[in-house]
């Protein structure tokens, strides 16, 4: 069981609480995570990642364990932390301007 925290606005739109926990099939990666999420909750699909290609949606982060995960390759493997259910996988709204 994977725990994701989401930004309020896509916690709006799912109609969930502060936290999802998801079940992933396979190693635990971003795009697995990503995947699993979409299906349990079909109405987030093109609001974290694009229809066409799957990158990532401007303005929007990832972290688990401290780390910026954003850029990473979607077939990475999660943090352990992360993977056995012990720390939260973070989707952030990011903010532009100072």
């Amino acid at each position: 069981m994977i725990r994701v925290v989401l930004p309020f606005h896509l916690r709006n739109l799912a109609r969930v609480g502060d936290e999802v926990e998801i079940e992933v099939s396979g190693p635990p990666t971003l795009q697995a995570v990503l995947d699993a999420l979409e299906a349990e909750y079909p109405v987030l699909r093109g609001t974290i990642r694009g229809h066409n290609g799957g990158r990532r949606r401007p303005f929007l982060r990832f972290f688990a364990c401290e780390q910026d995960l954003s850029h990473e390759q979607p077939d990475a493997p999660l943090p352990e932390a992360v993977a056995t259910g012990a720390e939260a996988y973070l989707i952030v709204g990011a903010m532009a301007g100072g």
